[in-house]
């Protein structure tokens, strides 16, 4: 399974709603970086993603967006596909 890096915040639900569904994947581990408490990861953030808003998810290299794009990756049946490689 690909490395998962997820740009949060602690209080965002739908980042929540992001790891309900990575873990109904089977997805066990996700590396989140918190923006909230960390003005230059927000600035990595917004320079790396070009968005402002939480969560910003990578499946290894490929960035997936927010729970909106991943959500609708799922219900394409290409999500599985990527946390298979």
């Amino acid at each position: 399974m690909p490395n998962i890096l997820m740009y949060s915040t602690q209080v965002c639900p739908y980042c929540r709603m992001a790891e309900k569904l990575l873990a109904s994947k089977g997805v066990t581990e996700i590396e989140k970086v918190l923006i909230d408490s960390d003005p230059v990861k927000r600035e990595e953030m917004m320079t790396r993603t070009g968005r402002r808003t939480v969560p910003q998810i990578y499946i290894g290299d490929f960035h997936v967006g927010g729970f909106d794009d991943l959500s609708a990756l799922d219900k394409a049946g290409k999500l599985d596909p990527l946390l298979q490689k």
